[in-house]
């Protein structure tokens, strides 16, 4: 099947319903850079909870250390404290998709600036210019960076090319997706039963925000959406439909169905789309 975009004349022989959706694509599409005061609150947790790990092995290598040789002491305690400063926000970013501890508890994450989710080699980056950036120059660097910067990057985000932004946001007054015309018949015979919320809200986001999306990632991040509802619904789309019209479709119909069944519960039958905000033709339709 060709998977091409409105307007770019690109095509891919792609078959939807094989790749997998990655959560963290969807959800920094309605996010914001997170606030100063916000972002220092979290490295402050992480700082604090790193400074007891210290603190803890420095005991420990203390008590363990007594018989050993003074250079093989030295090199355990240089490897734990590497292993503290360095692996865990490694690990702990990568594992969770770009979350600390202590972004976390104060609702952050950290993405790439063209809205993917932190991978291993940023978060290493992250990690290791914040040895110099925070930890020898007791947060100076970082602090200065972070400041001057209109969405809060420190030198580690430079780096490594990623932001912290706010998942618990406030969210924009929820739009309507509308219907693509030429795809009202086929999506009325749709299963969409095994269809999950988190996919669509997903899809939802990305096809509100496809004009303010850079060109790659309008296409991969696309195709994996488009690639994660066809592995959840059938039949399969008509041939040679683009993800955003797709992803369209199977929105406004999911809406359709449900407000439909609210309405039949409230007596007051309905089956129409309702409001349609915005006009289909050719070219991008969310520009």
């Amino acid at each position: 099947m060709l998977v091409s975009y409105p307007g770019n004349g690109d095509a891919r022989d792609d078959v939807y319903g094989v790749t997998p959706l990655v959560t963290g694509d969807a959800v920094v599409l309605d996010l914001r850079p997170a606030g100063f005061a916000t972002r220092a609150a979290a490295l402050a947790i992480d700082a604090i909870l790193q400074i007891i790990a210290l603190i803890a092995l420095g005991v420990l290598v203390s008590w363990i250390g007594r018989n050993l040789d003074p250079a093989i002491t030295a090199a355990v305690s240089l490897a734990g404290t590497v292993l503290v400063l360095v692996g865990y926000p490694t690990v702990f970013e990568t594992v969770s998709r770009g979350r600390s501890l202590g972004k976390m508890a104060l609702g952050l994450r950290v993405v790439g600036t063209d809205g993917s989710p932190e991978r291993f080699r940023q978060a290493l980056g992250r990690a290791l210019a914040s040895f110099v950036e925070i930890w020898m120059t007791t947060g100076v660097i970082a602090l200065i960076t972070s400041m001057i910067n209109r969405d809060g990057r420190r030198v580690g985000d430079f780096v490594a090319g990623t932001m912290v932004v706010e998942e618990r946001a406030g969210r924009r007054h929820e739009e309507n997706v509308p219907m693509p015309p030429q795809l009202a018949g086929w999506a009325t015979g749709v299963e969409l039963s095994r269809l999950s919320p988190e996919t669509v809200a997903a899809a939802r986001q990305y096809v509100l925000r496809y004009g303010e999306l850079a060109e790659h990632t309008r296409h991969e991040m696309g195709v994996r959406l488009a690639n994660a509802v066809a592995s959840q619904i059938s039949p399969p789309p008509p041939p040679g439909v683009t993800p955003p019209y797709f992803l369209a479709a199977v929105i406004a119909e999911r809406r359709r169905r449900h407000e439909a069944a609210a309405a039949q519960q409230a007596g007051h039958p309905r089956s129409g789309y309702g409001a349609q905000p915005h006009q289909w033709g050719p070219g991008n339709p969310y520009s």
